[in-house]
């Protein structure tokens, strides 16, 4: 009675960690409109795009401690975390690009690291197994590039508090894309360890 009790928790959609996380989702497409209405002839929205950024990381980090904490982890929380980080990040990359706050090189070896998951993605279905989960060097990468972000969109400006923005927000960033590449890496090598061990048992 216990296990089909913890089966159904897991089975919810309505819990409020995948709540949280919805909201994180709703707010992708407000961030990206903040952070490039000036693109657009619109006003400077830097600190109310700081604030959605914020909010998301305080959701980000209230769905996962709230999911284990009531025992409400999903399949569907499973997906729509790691989906949350991934348009957070890509739609970030988008706007700080385009305002040429990052350089391309830089978008681009992230975005790179991004397809490659998707292959290896490709790759495990093929051979009948779902997505890998998220370990927890993808999620300190994902802190530090949440971190670099806001940081590297308040550098945007003038002044001492521009300049020190700039200084931690490139050190995140720099640690970020270490540990983001890092955690591609282990995702592969266990795709060929998984595709090896078929191999060896056809």
């Amino acid at each position: 009675m216990e296990v089909q009790e913890t089966r159904v928790q897991t089975d919810r959609v309505l819990t409020i960690p995948n709540i949280l996380s919805m909201a994180r989702l709703v707010g992708v497409p407000l961030f990206l409109w903040l952070i490039l209405w000036p693109e657009f002839g619109g006003p400077k929205s830097d600190g109310w795009a700081l604030l959605v950024l914020a909010l998301s990381g305080v959701t980000d980090y209230l769905d996962g401690k709230l999911a284990r904490r009531w025992n409400q982890i999903s399949s569907l929380g499973r997906l729509l975390d790691p989906a949350a980080d991934r348009l957070y990040i890509l739609s970030t990359l988008v706007g700080l690009t385009w305002r040429e706050i990052l350089p391309l090189w830089l978008t681009c070896v992230l975005l790179a690291r991004e397809l490659v998951l998707l292959v290896m993605v490709g790759i495990l279905r093929r051979h009948g197994y779902p997505p890998p989960q998220v370990n927890f060097l993808g999620k300190a990468a994902t802190f530090n590039l949440m971190y670099a972000f806001p940081l590297l969109l308040l550098s945007d400006g003038s002044g001492w508090i521009a300049s020190l923005a700039a200084i931690f927000g490139w050190a995140f960033a720099g640690w970020g894309t270490t540990l983001y590449w890092w955690a591609g890496v282990l995702y592969v090598v266990q795709v060929r360890r998984l595709v090896r061990a078929d191999a060896m048992a056809d």
